[in-house]
C-alpha cells in the first residue's frame, strides 16, 4: 500500500487518525481486489472484512471531521504489494491489508492523547488482529496470532 504523507499541522493524535484513515481508505480498495479473486465459498468473510473496513473509514473521517480536521479522501487507486491473481493471493493480501491496518491503529494507541481515541484504536486494532487471524487460518499459518499485534514487521 502506498505511504502516508504527513500533514505538518496536525499533532500527534490527529495525525495517527489521518494516517489510520488512509490504511482504511486503502484496505476498502484492497478488498475489492480480494473479492474478485477470493475463494467463492470465502465470499461471505470477505464482504464482512470490506463492510467493517467501510465502517471504520467512516466513523474515522467523522471523528476528524469533529475535530476540525479535513480527512483525506481516497486516493484513485492504489498499489498492492504483489501481483493477485487467485484464491491464495487473494488471502494473502487480505491477510497483509488487515496486518497494515493493525499497524495504524497501533501507532493511533501509542500517539492518542484522550481516552476516547486510545480506547477507538484499540477496538480498531482488536478487529484487525481477528481479521488477521481468520486469514492466517485460511492460509495455514501456524499460530495463527502474534503476541503483539500491529507491530510493523
Amino acid at each position: 500500500m502506498t505511504s502516508p504523507t504527513p500533514t505538518p499541522t496536525l499533532g500527534a493524535e490527529q495525525q495517527a487518525l489521518v494516517d489510520a484513515l488512509r490504511a482504511e481508505h486503502a484496505a476498502v480498495y484492497a478488498y475489492g481486489l480480494i473479492a474478485a479473486f477470493a475463494n467463492p465459498t470465502r465470499i461471505g468473510q470477505v464482504s464482512a472484512d470490506a463492510a467493517a473496513h467501510r465502517a471504520r473509514r467512516d466513523a474515522t473521517a467523522d471523528a476528524l471531521v469533529s475535530a476540525s480536521v479535513t480527512p483525506p479522501g481516497a486516493e484513485p487507486g492504489y498499489t498492492v504489494p504483489f501481483p493477485v491473481t487467485d484464491p491464495i493471493s487473494a488471502a494473502q493480501l487480505a491477510a497483509r491489508v488487515e496486518a497494515d491496518t493493525a499497524v495504524a491503529w497501533r501507532s493511533v494507541i501509542e500517539r492518542a492523547r484522550s481516552e476516547h481515541t486510545r480506547g477507538v484504536g484499540v477496538d480498531a486494532l482488536t478487529e484487525s488482529a481477528l481479521r488477521l487471524a481468520n486469514w492466517q487460518v485460511v492460509l495455514g499459518v501456524t499460530p495463527p496470532t502474534t503476541a503483539f499485534p500491529g507491530q510493523p514487521a
